[in-house]
């Protein structure tokens, strides 16, 4: 069995490699096939050694959606499932969802928000769905995919500057930038169903007519998410041992306190309190959300989803038990919740828990940027 699992590994290795055309470290690369047009980057600005980049492909060779186009979301519901992930992003009224099957095909969409200019980002290989604010240092960044993976983790790179940017923490790797972090903006992975059932009837979604003929709603790297280990060629690090490699996790970071909250016990508790950085939070898990790593994302397996919350509302910490049918009690005033954050009825009915900052990821990945990330299982 141990023979046949490797040669196993070893094929959907190959398989992912010939996907993504994984090669030599970039310092090689550069070597045999110089870049065109040449890199501005400055490259004696950086945090991290140029050899532990992996080559990709070319600068923008999977091209960023920089002028997306949004739809209803009943047009939207014509091709999008209703267990599939959307990014959630809500900034003021302007509400708007992100269907991660387009994502996939892009990893990169700069859009403008209620006047605020962001990027929504997506790695196929950490599973990490993430919202940046676009202005920084007194500009506004256009982004774009740098053709290059840092522990299996995308690299962008800014338009302006040329910084080679972390996708998963939004820190600048090589550059201008390097050491700087974006501003993180919440925006909760969830179903399409719970978008529709708490967002407004103006909320839009971004529309599929992005300028690129791409295979949306099929999935990508099938079974992916049930190897156990990361791709070798593509992560130098030693895999964190405290939680298995691809296991999911929600990240919760307040100030220097970074907590990582494993799905495997969210699927069994449904809420788990907590302190992070001495403030009270909460997160809540149900399921109804598939996994892309499958034929069609629609019909892939639910691996449900998380999403972490300030409990603090007008003034009061609420407490809260999962009512085993994908909703949520708080013990104080009796109302409902839903996994949006969102009081569906009770004395509370309408508020809505704050965000924070949060997103999802596999272990393996996360811990290669941040090891000092706590483990919380109960």
């Amino acid at each position: 069995m141990r023979h046949r699992f490797g040669a196993f590994a070893s094929f959907f290795m190959l398989m992912v490699l010939a996907t993504l055309g994984l090669s030599q470290p970039v310092a090689a690369q550069q070597r045999q096939m110089p870049p065109a047009p040449p890199w501005k980057t400055d490259s004696t600005k950086a945090i991290i050694d140029l050899d532990s980049l992996s080559r990709t492909g070319r600068r923008d060779g999977i091209p960023s959606v920089d002028h997306p186009k949004f739809i209803s979301q009943d047009e939207a519901g014509r091709w999008l499932g209703d267990k599939e992930p959307v990014v959630a992003l809500a900034l003021g009224n302007d509400v708007r969802a992100y269907p991660v099957q387009i994502l996939m095909h892009h990893d990169v969409v700069n859009d403008v928000v209620n006047g605020v200019p962001v990027v929504v980002t997506f790695c196929i290989l950490c599973g990490s769905a993430i919202a940046y604010e676009r202005h920084f240092d007194g500009q506004t960044l256009e982004f774009g995919y740098a053709g290059m993976l840092y522990n299996s983790n995308l690299v962008m790179y800014d338009r302006q500057t040329e910084t080679w940017w972390g996708q998963i923490v939004g820190q600048g790797l090589v550059g201008r930038y390097a050491g700087e972090k974006l501003t993180h903006l919440s925006a909760p992975l969830m179903s399409f169903k719970e978008f529709r059932q708490q967002a407004p009837a103006t909320a839009m979604v971004l529309s599929r007519d992005t300028g690129f003929d791409r295979p949306y709603g099929k999935g990508r790297l099938k079974g992916y998410d049930k190897d156990p280990n990361p791709i070798a060629r593509i992560f130098q690090k030693a895999v964190d041992v405290r939680l298995p490699a691809k296991e999911r996790v929600i990240v919760l970071e307040e100030g220097a306190d970074i907590v990582a909250v494993p799905f495997a016990s969210l699927s069994e508790r449904k809420v788990i309190s907590l302190s992070v950085g001495g403030e009270a939070r909460v997160v809540f898990w149900a399921p109804g959300l598939t996994s892309i790593y499958a034929d069609s994302i629609a019909t892939g397996e639910d691996i449900g989803a998380a999403i972490g919350y300030n409990p603090v509302v007008d003034g009061q910490r609420l407490t809260f038990r999962s009512t085993g049918d994908g909703t949520f009690r708080d013990e104080e005033t009796g109302s409902h919740w839903s996994l949006s954050g969102k009081a569906v009825d009770g004395t509370l009915q309408g508020k809505r828990m704050p965000a924070i900052d949060s997103g999802t990821h596999f272990w393996f990945a996360w811990a290669a940027y941040r090891p000092q990330t706590r483990v919380i299982t109960r």
